[in-house]
């Protein structure tokens, strides 16, 4: 709908831009808490706070201290924490058989939050690369990612997840077919209310370089993720993605990475209605981070102008590293 525009004078389109009070009643876009999922990073040990190098101001945390982040994520208003782990290096493996132990750090952090804050969602990981001997999302064979065995190690995967507690289950693999191979397994194991927001639409970018230390990946990648994730070129291939995922049986989906992918986000919530969600990730956050580090620009001001940037494109929620930071500032 193309709006019908008077003549200067009779239209001063600043006349609504002259006071806080109307800039705030005409505000067309608005940013809450409740869009905020705050993805923390998670290692053994025991009252551990581990600086991420690549990121700062984030840190692993051992079990104990991630569920006082997740106390502290309920006080804010924060409705869910996303969990990765940080896996022990002799614990991966080319099989990958730590992804679907009970007592993986991940399960364990799942059961500890669910026990002190059952009222905070926890959404998880699900891809091999935390548990990977070579750094890849999938089990790997003479240089080839395999997809139909690494879609049944993620249903072991997923099955502990829900197990252990998790509300929300995140397959960020990208294998073809994942979803619909979960869902059915979670039905057939009677975790009928657990959620599936797929990784959709991820990219093989280069943002995800801080996350890969945050992980321990990077250091073991061989090759790269550009066989199962998305040409950054591409954007009606997202579309027929997001549309799979959603007929295999995903309650959400997610575009990934967040800022440079704002195109999409808006033409999957504007073709297909279904919760969206963008992952502001390690790269996006560390530019943002450095920036204000180095008085370049006002690190807040940057901060919400992001995150309203992805409300603006269609998103129904963001995960960002940001999230107590920003929740502070938006419960005043």
């Amino acid at each position: 709908m193309q709006p019908i525009l008077a003549d200067h004078p009779s239209l001063r389109l600043r006349r609504l831009r002259r006071t806080p009070a109307l800039r705030d009643l005409v505000q067309e876009t608005r940013l809450s808490v409740a869009d905020l999922i705050w993805p923390v990073f998670l290692c053994d040990g025991e009252g551990e706070e581990r600086p991420v190098a690549s990121m700062p101001g984030v840190n692993r945390l051992s079990v104990d201290r991630v569920v006082r982040a997740a106390e502290k994520a309920a006080m804010l208003g924060i409705p869910a924490l996303c969990l990765f782990p940080y896996t022990d290096p002799d614990l991966r493996t080319e099989a990958c058989e730590e992804a679907w132990n009970p007592e993986n750090l991940a399960n364990r952090a799942i059961r500890a939050i669910k026990a002190a804050v059952p009222e905070l969602a926890v959404m998880t990981d699900i891809a091999l690369d935390p548990y990977n001997a070579n750094g890849h999302d999938g089990l790997v064979r003479d240089g080839v990612i395999l997809n139909d065995e690494t879609v049944e190690a993620l249903v072991r995967m997923a099955l502990a997840q829900a197990e252990a507690g998790a509300d929300i289950l995140g397959p960020s693999d990208m294998m073809d077919g994942r979803i619909g191979a979960i869902r059915r397994a979670l039905e057939a194991a009677g975790h009928r209310d657990v959620a599936i927001m797929s990784y959709a639409a991820k990219y093989a970018s280069a943002f995800y370089g801080p996350f890969r230390d945050a992980v321990g990946a990077s250091g073991r990648l061989v090759g790269d993720k550009k066989t199962y994730q998305m040409n950054p070129a591409n954007s009606d291939e997202a579309l027929r993605l997001v549309a799979r995922d959603l007929s295999e049986g995903a309650d959400m989906v997610m575009v990934k990475p967040g800022m440079p992918y704002l195109d999409i986000c808006r033409r999957v919530k504007d073709a297909y209605g279904a919760p969206t969600f963008a992952y502001q990730v390690s790269g996006e956050y560390a530019m943002i981070r450095a920036a204000a580090l180095n008085g370049w620009f006002d690190g807040e001001a940057a901060m919400l102008e992001s995150l309203a940037a992805f409300k603006r494109a269609g998103c129904d929620g963001i995960l960002t590293y940001f999230a107590p930071e920003a929740a502070r500032i938006l419960r005043g």
